[in-house]
């Protein structure tokens, strides 16, 4: 489900309007909606059965305090499970972990940012600041020690901190953009490895290169490639567009080698992580493009066999990165490709392309909306400010025809007294309710 559509139903069940709720066990995170009653249907996430964190926080909807005066909850489950569920009932919550494990490589970035931001330098203050962490109360003493100084001399060999004469450690420039940037050191290294590269020869006839760049690779690694349908959208791509993924290492044999033999990915060896990382960004890239260039959310997810909500949480990651990437460049001292990637990343929050940009600023208008009030003559924010909002209903009803959510809203004009407060198009019987504030 899209964004608009989850807090729709959200205030329609908070509110007593829907009465029942069916959801996967992602409503147990972070949404507060408390119910009466809670019927989870299985125990099991995949093949495992579900924590006892998971299942307490699920049952946690149930009889909210200051909600309701009394709540239960019943769990579904095959008899095969029964017993390990009686177990589960009773089981005590996990154990607290520090995210700094070694497993989890935290240590590393934790010291790279405390160096950085110039909270510690001396080797004495370090070990101090290491004292102050849950990792140190919860392994042996030694031990995180010895992660201790393996990250340091990693952070050291990656060129991202340097021992100085006096034994203090300082962040390199390449450290400084990584930490400015909210990057991993590994992330940080990726794509400076990819911007130097942009360096050399980056595409700027087209804009491919840059949607590329701006794919998050975490989000790519999780998205599955349809085949054939990446190499139709390489079969699509003009000639800029094609030379722009190949430098980065998309070869179209490949894809066609793919489509024939209905094979996967692999990701065992370093240099087949390499290239699913390389193939699963371009197809990702693929969509991060249809968004910039007004292409209907419903259109893509059904182009590229995704659901609608995925195809938004791409869009909602990618600004971050992209925010990410251009804070890199402008620490690493590359203003030129900072201000092309600036400038690209504001159309990709957008959604819409160039001509789009300011109209799209406007609170809750996406790209649709202005390209409609462009085409029937308001050019830009001036001319939206000084119109009569009786002249805007009709292009707000043609709006409601070709988009995914009923209710619209267009609030406060900048620089202006006049405000349409609310516009709700139902578009089943198209009746319309206008309220005109002065």
């Amino acid at each position: 489900m899209t964004t608009e559509e989850r807090e729709l139903i959200a205030q329609a069940y908070d509110q007593g309007v829907l009465r029942v709720l069916v959801a996967t066990c992602s409503l147990a995170a972070g949404v507060n909606l408390p119910a009466r009653r809670v019927i989870i249907n299985g125990a099991r996430m995949g093949r495992e059965l579900v924590g006892p964190a998971m299942l307490r926080q699920m049952c946690g909807r149930a009889g909210r305090k200051g909600k309701d005066s009394s709540g239960e909850t019943y769990l579904i489950c095959v008899k095969a499970d029964l017993e390990a569920v009686c177990d589960l009932l009773d089981a005590d919550m996990p154990a607290i972990a520090s995210c700094l494990a070694p497993e989890k490589r935290g240590l590393k970035r934790a010291l790279l940012e405390a160096v950085a931001t110039g909270l510690v330098s001396g080797f004495e203050a370090i070990k101090e600041y290491v004292r102050c962490t849950l990792l140190f109360l919860s392994l042996d003493k030694k031990l995180v020690y010895s992660i201790m100084d393996s990250a340091l001399q990693e952070l050291i060999n990656e060129g991202l901190l340097l021992l100085k004469d006096d034994e203090s450690y300082g962040a390199t420039l390449l450290g400084q953009a990584v930490v400015a940037s909210a990057f991993s050191p590994e992330d940080g290294l990726y794509v400076h490895e990819g911007l130097k590269r942009a360096l050399e020869a980056f595409v700027m006839d087209g804009d491919m290169h840059v949607f590329y760049m701006f794919t998050p690779l975490q989000v790519a690694m999780s998205n599955p490639i349809d085949w054939q349908v990446f190499r139709d959208q390489l079969d699509r791509l003009d000639e800029s567009g094609l030379r722009a993924l190949q430098y980065v290492g998309v070869q179209p044999g490949f894809v066609n080698t793919m489509v024939q033999s209905g094979a996967s990915l692999k990701g065992t060896t370093p240099d087949q992580l390499k290239q699913a990382r390389v193939y699963r960004r371009a197809y990702t890239a693929f969509q991060l493009r249809d968004l910039s260039n007004e292409v209907p959310l419903a259109t893509i997810a059904q182009r590229y066999k995704t659901p609608r909500g995925s195809i938004q949480t791409l869009a909602q990651q990618c600004h971050g990165f992209a925010a990410g990437i251009v804070k890199f460049c402008q620490r690493m001292n590359w203003g030129m490709l900072a201000a092309v990637l600036d400038h690209m990343r504001d159309r990709l929050e957008a959604g819409a392309r160039a001509d789009l940009l300011e109209m799209a600023q406007v609170t809750f208008v996406k790209s649709w909306t202005a390209r409609l009030l462009r085409e029937n003559g308001f050019k830009g924010l001036r001319s939206l400010a000084e119109a009569n909002p009786k002249d805007l209903v009709p292009i707000l009803m043609m709006r409601s025809v070709k988009g995914d959510v009923n209710t619209y809203a267009v609030r406060s004009i900048p620089g202006r007294h006049r405000k349409i407060s609310f516009i709700q198009l139902k578009q089943n019987d198209r009746e319309m309710q206008v309220e005109l504030e002065e």
